[in-house]
């Protein structure tokens, strides 16, 4: 009874603190400009269902792919053992599920053991890719510091989960078959899970009983520990986009590549030239802003973007910009944006939900003009976004609001600019003269 409503507690507080954090993580995000996504709903969910879930564009790079399924795989099945952990921590039963399931709940947990051993091989590929191979793009100088230890922190607990998975079944494994597991509703003498039923006997065979109710109960509890403190860590970690690559696929941009989108702010002003009957997009009494100075320039997309990266750096790595040496690198804008968006995620919890200026903004303080001017728009980021991330839309962004609001732009800009101005065209010479070279011999 006392394991139960500790339990009970425990779940209910730590649900209860990652709903609060979800709920300033959707604040935040709600700080951008407000557009509607609500165009080809069947083309959306065929986007989210191959790319979120299919995990289509992570094959484009085979090993890490595969390396990756492994742990997705497991994530997603896992969840049905944490179903009856659930259950049985509230009911204070064990194995619950297991009467009702029979030999069908030999399989799902064999299977979740398999699972689980190929994402230890998985993990343990993934700490050596960051910290012994270094892959170019995972020692990046973005992910100095926090990142990386932010990935190193999820890959070693998950290892530790691992372990607890295994002490669970395998020290289950020998009590059941000495009669002194709680689960003794079967006439059978061993659960015959596809590892444990090894591991178990070879790890805990010669053990006393009173160790091994230990070690099962170490094994349960730790494992319902572990996935409770992932669960509250998710708001703080680039892991998030476990959660959020699902919505972020569903509202991609389903526009062809290089289609930029026009400034409302400009469409208003220019429209009704040509369009009587035009009507403006935007307040007419607010303030005109052209271009992104801060995070709040952004669009919510944009925003929920910054919170869905992975940081995987594979728009980093096709970069052309970065592979010359260059500062641009798209993960780094990601990272940036997320990064400001927090800090002023907290300004407003700090100031009890009104936002006070700290004199700061996303342009100058966290991305320089140097990295934003030496994007190419090639969209090679976006395309290798593994969830179609648009590092893009927010560099264009920016670079409107240095040439518009802040009139800098390189030399070479300008006197584009100010022929296209005068002359109607990049070239320095004026409409008329433009078609002389037909007259010449």
């Amino acid at each position: 009874m006392i394991s139960s409503i500790i339990f009970t507690v425990v779940f209910i507080i730590s649900g209860t603190f990652f709903f609060v954090n979800a709920k300033k993580i959707k604040r935040n995000i709600l700080l951008g400009k407000n557009i509607s996504i609500q165009d080809n709903k069947k083309e959306r969910i065929k986007t989210m269902l191959l790319v979120a879930f299919g995990q289509k564009k992570m094959f484009n790079r085979p090993i890490p792919a595969i390396l990756h399924l492994f742990l997705y795989v497991a994530f997603v099945i896992t969840q049905i053992e944490l179903i009856e952990i659930i259950f049985d921590g509230i009911t204070g039963s064990h194995r619950a599920f297991r009467p009702a399931l029979g030999s069908f709940y030999t399989f799902m947990v064999s299977l979740i053991e398999i699972l689980s051993v190929l994402a230890f091989i998985g993990t343990i590929a993934f700490l050596a890719r960051r910290n012994l191979l270094k892959v170019p793009r995972l020692v990046k100088n973005e992910l100095n510091g926090w990142p990386k230890l932010d990935a190193n922190l999820i890959l070693i607990a998950e290892i530790v989960l691992i372990c607890f998975i295994f002490m669970m079944n395998g020290a289950d494994e020998v009590l059941y078959s000495k009669g002194l597991s709680h689960a003794t509703d079967l006439n059978d003498n061993t659960f015959n899970f596809s590892i444990s039923k090894y591991i178990g006997p070879l790890l805990y065979g010669g053990m006393p009983d009173a160790g091994l109710h230990m070690i099962e109960r170490i094994g349960w509890w730790g494992h319902f520990s572990m996935v409770v403190a992932f669960l509250n860590y998710l708001p703080f970690s680039k892991h998030l986009h476990i959660i959020l690559a699902f919505p972020n696929t569903y509202f991609s941009n389903l526009k062809s590549k290089g289609n930029f989108t026009n400034l409302f702010e400009v469409t208003d002003v220019v429209k009704p030239n040509f369009d009587t009957a035009y009507q403006p997009l935007l307040d007419p009494n607010a303030a005109i802003k052209f271009g992104v100075k801060d995070v709040t320039d952004l669009t919510w997309k944009n925003l929920l973007d910054a919170y869905s990266c992975t940081e995987c750096g594979r728009c980093t790595s096709v970069c052309p910009q970065n592979m010359t040496g260059k500062t641009l690198s798209p993960r780094k804008i990601m990272m940036d944006t997320r990064d400001r968006l927090v800090e002023v995620g907290k300004n407003i919890d700090a100031n009890k939900g009104t936002f006070v200026d700290d004199g700061k903004s996303l342009l100058g303080d966290y991305t320089s003009s140097e990295e934003i001017w030496a994007c190419n728009t090639c969209n090679a980021c976006v395309q290798e976004c593994p969830i179609n991330i648009d590092p893009l839309s927010i560099i264009v962004g920016m670079r409107q609001q240095l040439v518009l609001e802040q009139s800098s732009a390189p030399t070479e800009l300008n006197g584009m600019f100010s022929n296209l101005e005068n002359n109607g065209a990049p070239w320095q010479f004026s409409p008329a003269d433009r078609a002389n070279w037909i007259n010449e011999n």
